[in-house]
């Protein structure tokens, strides 16, 4: 169990805590109940400065030449420790995040099979021989490629997966043999500084993995800006996505940025099971999630069926405690963030749409909501809405539902419903997304998988294999032979 009276922690740089000595304090809430579970002491200019020096010296000194096997056996004992301690991990990510206990759990079996994952890449970073007498001149020449670590990778982490999207950064920059600074959210801060103390046991060295605590609009500046960082990675919303990439210049970015992904059902396709799809893929995690189902097209010949069974299955979730094991849905991570949503329902209400379900509001607690007769141009369609919220919407033809799909600036994931094969790998190279789910639904991400968006979506792919291959640079060795 964890003991809610000790959760105070600091920065963790170079294996060492740093607390008080004029750091401001960031208590840490309960988004359920509001409740204060911890407190954070906030990290100076003068601990970015530090933290930056400690993972640059360890980089040079130990980790770019730690053999891969023994970055593999860190990962490896760090994954069997997390297996080991998976129910204190789950209630930990309940308490901080407000995530159901039943997708709690789940996000630490992902946890777990991410480090296994990159435990497994550490081992399998080739490179390849190069037929230099390809080229005129080239006779009697060797070229070797190879894989060589950055450096330095500076992260940053959102609220809603704090310890998975934590290890999506961590575990491949490790694995290929790099240093990083985390710099996790601030409203879920304790399950990075419990997995750094899991690392730490597996054998990571002091200063291969570092956290800075605190406040993202006064620390990812000086972290992203600094010299000695060769690569920022970064998942969280577009508008400080895309700030972080201005300011990182000449640096090697990734972004994982939001969406408000399509989700196409062809009169063809198997309603029931599409219905528990949306359902599942639209209020998991009260849908703060980038691929969360937000933008339901529904063929118009079945567009009332599904709809009523859909609301059916909405109003049968439970919500409430998410320490509750029967609770499908939780809060939101903060108050504010449902009053935003309830504010673009109402929004849309004003403009014609309708609420088939949903649309209440008790403290951070929305309703799951179901909305119908809404325009392309309503927030809740147009723009991320990150809330228990989807808006359903008819269509005849193919050709209609790919141009809808595509009437955003946004592209991460999109889901198709249909039996018919060749009109799905058809939908799918038409939509304009990083993925394309076909009968199964957008929100779906399995962790060795290539995952990221297109247009305002981000830049580059995650997932441990694609990671590490994105922190690592390509080296080339010519050998002329006498």
């Amino acid at each position: 169990m964890i003991q809610l009276d000790t959760l105070y922690y600091g920065s963790i740089i170079d294996g060492c805590e740093r607390k008080k000595a004029g750091r401001q304090d960031l208590e840490v809430f309960n988004p359920y109940n509001n409740e204060v579970i911890g407190k954070i002491a906030c990290a100076t200019m003068e601990d970015i400065q530090d933290t930056v020096d400690t993972a640059h010296r360890v980089f040079q000194d130990t980790m770019k030449n730690m053999p891969a096997y023994m970055r593999s056996d860190i990962l490896r004992k760090t994954a069997d420790l997390l297996e080991e301690k998976a129910g204190d991990f789950a209630e930990l990510l309940t308490l901080e995040a407000g995530k159901p206990i039943r997708e709690s759990r789940g996000e630490v079996a992902r946890a777990v099979q991410v480090l296994r994952f990159a435990s497994e890449g550490a081992k399998s970073i080739y490179g390849e021989q190069i037929p230099m007498d390809s080229a005129i001149g080239g006779e009697n020449q060797i070229g070797i490629s190879k894989r060589v670590p950055l450096g330095v990778i500076a992260a940053i982490t959102p609220f809603n997966f704090p310890l998975n999207l934590v290890l999506h950064k961590v575990a491949p920059a490790i694995a290929a043999g790099n240093t990083i600074v985390l710099k996790p959210a601030e409203k879920t801060p304790f399950s990075s500084v419990f997995l750094y103390q899991l690392f730490e046991k597996a054998g990571l060295p002091n200063g291969a993995f570092n956290i800075v605590m605190g406040l993202g609009q006064e620390l990812v500046e000086p972290l992203v800006t600094h010299r000695k960082v060769k690569k920022v990675t970064f998942t969280g919303s577009g508008s400080v996505g895309w700030k972080i990439n201005d300011m990182a210049k000449r640096k090697k970015v990734t972004l994982e940025l939001g969406s408000n992904a399509p989700n196409i059902i062809f009169e063809d396709g198997d309603l029931d099971a599409a219905v528990d799809a949306i359902v599942m893929g639209g209020y998991t995690y009260a849908g703060q999630a980038c691929v969360s189902a937000q933008r339901i097209y529904v063929q118009k010949n079945v567009y009332q069926q599904f709809v009523e069974k859909l609301v059916t299955k909405v109003q049968a979730l439970k919500t409430g405690n998410p320490l509750n094991e029967a609770t499908d849905m939780g809060p939101m991570i903060t108050e504010d963030a449902a009053i935003r949503a309830q504010a673009w329902v109402k929004e849309a209400v004003e403009g014609g749409a309708t609420i088939l379900t949903g649309g209440g509001r008790n403290g951070s607690m929305l309703d799951p909501t179901v909305l119908v007769d809404v325009r392309r141009d309503m927030k809740v369609v147009c723009v991320e809405v990150f809330a228990p919220i989807v808006c359903v919407m008819p269509f005849s033809e193919e050709a209609e539902v790919v141009d809808y799909a595509n009437d955003t600036d946004l592209g991460l994931h999109a889901a198709v419903f249909t039996k018919d094969i060749d009109r799905a790998f058809r939908v799918a190279d038409a939509i304009e997304t990083g993925g394309v789910w076909i009968n199964d639904v957008s929100v779906r991400r399995y962790d060795h998988i290539p995952y990221g968006g297109v247009k305002n979506s981000g830049i580059g792919k995650e997932g441990v294999k694609y990671a590490i291959e994105d922190m690592t640079d390509t080296k080339f060795l010519g050998i002329k032979l006498f």
